[in-house]
């Protein structure tokens, strides 16, 4: 439509998905179980480079529910860090708080950091890695709507949570008109179409050498256990600046279930 832009047209995610989402997030953590088991056992395990992990949660979420993927990553041999504030109420200090703890964590291990960012929480990833992305590793991102968040008709619980954080009206809107910008560091984002919580259109980088998108199957509230979600987690981890390259399937598996392109 003359006009229009393509996010004006995207749509609020699916009434059957949305009532599925705890479901289907049970599903993805009665699979996590067994393959954070078998993990363990594996080669990979506390093969990790010992770099720094942070981990963001979702809105209104806290680091009780990253507990599992911290589990993960530790395992894999990377110091994890929560993120240490309570509950995320999307309150506009958060990323003074955490622009200082991640100073902090950088002077004590001499290594970039890894963020990983659930829904909300990677929308602050890709705000700090903006404000200093000479210590920053890399951003993965686990269903963030990262675009399109000033438009209300589309994001409107996005929209309406910035609009009512602590932000004044001015830094609330450039705010907001900064966040679809790219941060200037490699980037995988995470998305599955069966997001009952956000358009998983929202979701979406715009792909060059350093940003890509990957398609899981799964549910919204389920990212953080997905065993796909954590195969490219660890995958992801093992690269840098010096060797980031996009994601590629290895098994049979993923590559019915993992679509490393949003087509």
């Amino acid at each position: 439509m003359s006009g229009q832009s393509k996010t004006d047209e995207i749509r609020k995610p699916s009434i059957a998905f949305s009532l599925t989402e705890g479901l289907r997030a049970i599903v993805d953590l009665g699979c996590y179980v067994p393959y954070r088991f078998f993990k363990k056992k594996s080669s990979q395990a506390n093969q990790g480079d010992g770099h720094p992990v942070l981990i963001l949660p979702g809105f209104m979420a806290s680091d009780l529910s990253t507990i599992p993927l911290r589990g993960f990553i530790n395992d894999l041999g990377y110091k994890v860090y929560g993120w240490g504030e309570g509950r995320n109420f999307a309150q506009a200090d958060y990323l003074d708080l955490l622009s200082e703890k991640l100073e902090r964590i950088y002077n004590k291990h001499g290594q970039r950091i890894t963020l990983i960012g659930w829904s909300l929480g990677g929308i602050y990833a890709r705000q700090l890695a903006k404000q200093d992305p000479s210590i920053i590793r890399q951003i993965i991102n686990m269903g963030s709507p990262v675009q399109g968040v000033n438009l209300s008709n589309n994001a409107t619980w996005m929209f309406e949570l910035l609009k009512k954080s602590k932000l004044t009206s001015e830094i609330d809107q450039e705010l907001l008109k900064d966040i679809p910008v790219t941060a200037p560091v490699p980037t995988t984002a995470i998305f599955t179409k069966e997001d009952g919580v956000v358009p998983w259109e929202l979701c979406l980088e715009e792909e060059d050498e350093w940003h890509q998108n990957v398609q899981v199957r799964g549910s919204h509230l389920g990212l953080g256990v997905n065993p796909l979600v954590l195969q490219i987690v660890a995958d992801r981890l093992t690269k840098d600046r010096s060797n980031w390259s996009y994601f590629e399937t290895s098994n049979l598996i993923e590559d019915l279930l993992v679509i490393p392109e949003a087509g």
